[in-house]
């Protein structure tokens, strides 16, 4: 397998529609859109449709990676916490005709909905063609690659792989993180000055190669 795919909050949060659910929870990034699909009746999903787009990992145990329990202080029994009402392969509080565990693997423990990793830290870049002087800024997860961060890029120009990248005069490895290529993320630092990080963006410059690949 290759390296995870990872997004932004920002990415999870454009897919916010009862046709495109995305979540993301304990650090992974789900689509529940088919889920959509076989239920789009059923009153459980209800939950799941206002949390779309949204980060819901205080449904979760971190522990457990199952949803949240509490003890239910009149039955002393111990229940699932749903505070916003009981959602898809939840089992009810007592025995129901109406209901049945033959569905499998509960949805939040199904790794076919997943289609990624949460990252765990965004960064804003500056990526600046020296041939053209465009300057496209763009947010980036901290866990990926240069080339992962080119393949973001060629929305923007569909001959990115026509440049050479440098930062600070160095070719960058496109294999390694932004990290890795010694462009460090100096956000906390920023911060703790009362700097405007969007004054110290680094910047990413690219070199016409004279190679019109397509990428």
């Amino acid at each position: 397998m290759g390296r995870p795919k990872f997004f932004t909050p920002s990415e999870v949060a454009a897919h916010n529609s009862a046709a495109d659910i995305w979540v993301s929870f304990l650090g992974k990034v789900f689509d529940l859109s088919p889920l959509m699909d076989r239920h789009g009746g059923d009153v459980l999903m209800l939950p799941i449709m206002e949390a779309a787009g949204k980060d819901i990992s205080h449904w979760f145990d971190p522990e457990t990676k199952d949803i949240q329990t509490y003890v239910d202080p009149q039955t002393c029994c111990l229940r699932y916490y749903t505070p916003r009402g009981r959602f898809l392969h939840v089992p009810p509080t007592g025995p129901r005709s109406d209901w049945t565990n033959d569905f499998g693997e509960p949805w939040w423990k199904d790794q076919s909905y997943q289609v990624g990793r949460l990252s765990s830290k965004t960064r804003w870049i500056r990526i600046i063609n020296m041939l053209t002087s465009q300057e496209q800024r763009l947010e980036v997860c901290s866990e990926e690659t240069v080339e992962e961060i080119l393949q973001r890029y060629l929305h923007y120009n569909a001959h990115a792989r026509s440049y050479t990248w440098k930062h600070n005069g160095e070719v960058l490895d496109l294999s390694k993180t932004l990290e890795e290529n010694n462009i460090v993320d100096d956000d906390v630092e920023l911060e703790e000055l009362r700097l405007d990080r969007d004054m110290f963006t680094p910047a990413l410059l690219l070199y016409f190669n004279d190679d019109l690949t397509e990428g």
